[in-house]
């Protein structure tokens, strides 16, 4: 999670990957496997500048998660999400 917040924190720009292990102070083998399943999932994009990769958060799929999330984890009962919803129209994060 601190990884996908850092990113989000500085969207639209990224991080090179020595610069997210510098940060977080994260091995860069242990790092290496965290960006690796963030990717998988589709959480995270990244480019190559010459030797470098350049991680960027995927707001769009986050924002494709939590629907999705808020529409079906209350199975249509959206007082059991009550606390959630409360909190994202007043920009908080639960």
């Amino acid at each position: 999670m601190s990884i996908y917040r850092m990113l989000v924190r500085e969207e639209p720009r990224g991080f090179p990957v020595g610069e997210i292990s510098r940060q977080l102070n994260i091995v860069p083998s242990t790092l290496s496997g965290h960006l690796a399943v963030l990717k998988r999932a589709g959480l995270l994009k990244s480019t190559r500048h010459q030797r470098e990769i350049h991680y960027t958060a995927n707001i769009a799929a986050m924002n494709e998660l939590v629907g999705f999330m808020l529409e079906d984890c209350c199975n249509g009962q959206v007082e059991n999400c009550s606390q959630i919803l409360t909190l994202l129209e007043r920009g908080q994060t639960p």
